[in-house]
């Protein structure tokens, strides 16, 4: 899909209407049409990318350092006792939307909203495992 077809960019050239929440140079942030739980946020980059793994830092650093802002916000706006910070890359990772996008999930009660099912498998892995894991990973690390 060219950025041309992308729906997110339609929104931030205002060719779709959009509840706007923030807006700079770089970001746009707009609810999200499913409002999981009031004030669920989408935080875009203004420039296309279709997720993480192709983001270049300096889009990335200004996507991230808006989001405290807004998440507060939220809070402060609706009394939200914790926030959920979720991002999918690629269809196995759920993402449907192929332009980077954050998710800022405010929680009200613990029962309701988004919930991650975490399957531990920390009695699989050693310390030296780990240490191993984080070697190899840290070999491809770009600079």
């Amino acid at each position: 899909m060219s950025h041309e077809d992308c729906i997110f960019c339609k929104i931030i050239k205002g060719e779709i209407p959009s509840a706007k929440v923030y807006e700079d140079e770089h970001v746009y942030a707009f609810l999200d049409i499913s409002q999981v739980t009031k004030g669920h946020t989408l935080v875009i980059p203004k420039q296309h990318t279709r997720n993480l793994y192709d983001t270049p830092s300096e889009v990335a650093s200004n996507l991230f350092a808006a989001v405290p802002r807004i998440a507060n916000a939220i809070k402060d706006t609706y009394g939200a006792i914790g926030m959920n910070l979720l991002n999918n890359n690629e269809a196995a990772a759920n993402q449907q939307v192929f332009h980077l996008h954050l998710h800022l999930l405010p929680k009200y009660s613990e029962e309701e909203g988004f919930s991650a099912i975490w399957k531990t498998h920390a009695d699989d892995y050693s310390m030296d495992d780990l240490q191993h894991i984080a070697q190899e990973i840290n070999k491809n690390v770009a600079n």
